[in-house]
């Protein structure tokens, strides 16, 4: 590490709010102005991040311009596994955003507050802020990102989807030039981790999501996890920088995978098929001068022969597929504390770059800061046209199967296969493939079989089918 050099330099952010930095003197003996780092948390991500910043040999020498100011904790009695001077440490979170030695605050604190008010703080008083927080980012981005240019300074947001995944960034550079048409992923760890358990294992939901809770892969209340919610807002995110788009997170259509059992599974790997809770954003086809856009989260039987198909375990992937480049794909670790701490520290070298070579004044919020310019329209779910998987229980009786398909064939959903898989206690297992067909008239389908002419049926699975 550079040693330390005594004298200070004054400088303005936007030439009216002077700041004070630290100068050192670099290996070399030249002056280096290091930009002092506000941390906002020091859990799993923290720490990561402070390690990296600890330890800055033999990564990009910028790391070095980096220096720990402060570090905001709820507990300063708290056993860590970095070790920071004990007068790093505070527990007011307010006094690190507001400390005009602090350049850049870091909010890893996850949660909608106080996360989203301290990011506005800190923006209030000129400072650049680094956030994984894409709750906080999918809800007030608008009012984020607003502020900081109204501010001058960036809101850089790498960590906050595909944790070590380098997602954000080349969507707003290496691909902007591409028309794209859409994105598609596994965007959420825990929910592949159980589905690929139950793949492997031909083990029920609920079973392989205790075990994953007792090995820390999955919260104590999994709810925004297999309820798809986190996904939402990595998708929501996504959306808005690929297609330069409002997403409200409101309009997303989200399922989770509490509903997928060990029967599905089974089926789904007889029929060539993986399951994944994939979220996706498309223009919608055919709609090629319309701002529509289908934005969802659902789990998806996904062809054996798509890369999607193979991603496995705890890591997510990002599909891109645009015009010229065709198709691309992001694969790797999707959280934790080295991922999701190197996404972090990649955009605090960025911002270390920009302040070293732009002048003052220099709007350069299309690279940094992603700013969404209207509201688009998202395609109700009803109006999605794809292939649907079901699987109906019905009394084993002569004419059942003519029955499905004359009233599947009546809401003008076309059958691919209709198939009796398994009988049991009087009762017939039939499994059901479409070609594509709307949605609306696919649910249609579903009600009057559930209402209809055939006593004792019930649908205990529909799932689409990428």
């Amino acid at each position: 590490m550079a040693a330390f050099d005594v004298a200070k330099l004054e400088v303005g952010n936007d030439g009216q709010s002077p700041r004070r930095r630290s100068v050192f003197i670099g290996h070399a003996g030249e002056r280096v102005v290091a930009l002092r780092v506000g941390l906002l948390g020091l859990g799993t991500v923290g720490s990561g991040t402070a390690a990296i910043l600890l330890d800055p040999s033999q990564r990009h020498p910028l790391v070095r311009e980096l220096v720990i100011a402060r570090a905001g904790v709820r507990s300063l009695e708290k056993q860590r596994s970095i070790s920071l001077p004990a007068e790093l440490l505070t527990t007011d979170l307010d006094a690190i955003v507001s400390d005009p030695n602090v350049d850049i605050v870091v909010e890893v604190l996850g949660g909608l507050e106080p996360a989203r008010s301290l990011i506005l703080k800190a923006i209030a008083h000129g400072k650049h802020v680094v956030t994984a927080n894409k709750a906080a980012i999918a809800r007030y981005g608008d009012e984020i990102f607003a502020a900081a240019r109204a501010a001058g300074v960036y809101v850089a947001i790498e960590a906050a989807v595909g944790g070590g995944i380098p997602t954000i960034q080349p969507l707003k550079h290496a691909l902007s030039v591409n028309r794209i048409r859409r994105v598609l992923g596994i965007v959420n760890g825990t929910t592949n981790y159980i589905l690929t358990r139950m793949a492997t294992e031909g083990a029920d939901f609920a079973e392989v999501l205790a075990d994953a809770q007792r090995l820390g892969y999955a919260e104590a209340d999994p709810t925004a996890d297999v309820d798809g919610l986190d996904a939402a807002d990595k998708i929501a995110i996504l959306a808005a920088i690929a297609f330069s788009d409002r997403v409200k997170l409101d309009d997303i259509h989200c399922e989770g995978i509490r509903q997928i059992g060990a029967t599905d599974i089974g089926y789904a790997e007889r029929l060539g098929f993986a399951i994944k809770l994939l979220a996706i954003a498309q223009r919608e086809a055919g709609n090629t001068n319309d701002d529509a856009l289908q934005v969802r989260v659902h789990p998806t039987l996904v062809p054996r022969e798509h890369p999607l198909a193979s991603i496995n375990g705890v890591n997510n992937a990002i599909f891109i597929e645009g015009d010229p480049i065709g198709e691309v794909m992001l694969f790797g670790p999707g959280a934790g504390a080295g991922p999701t701490a190197s996404a972090v520290v990649a955009d605090l070298v960025s911002l270390v770059a920009l302040m070293k070579t732009q002048p003052q004044g220099t709007d350069l919020h299309g690279l940094m800061s992603y700013m969404r310019q209207a509201d688009c329209r998202i395609v109700p779910i009803t109006e999605l046209v794809t292939r649907f998987y079901a699987r109906i229980d019905c009394i084993d009786r002569p004419g059942v199967i003519g029955y499905l398909g004359t009233t599947f064939g009546k809401h003008d959903v076309s059958l691919e296969s209709i198939v009796q898989t398994d009988r049991r206690e009087g009762l017939a297992e039939i499994v059901v493939v479409t070609h594509d067909v709307r949605e609306g008239n696919f649910r249609d389908a579903l009600a009057e079989l559930a209402s209809g002419a055939i006593e004792q049926i019930a649908i205990p699975s529909v799932l689409r089918v990428l």
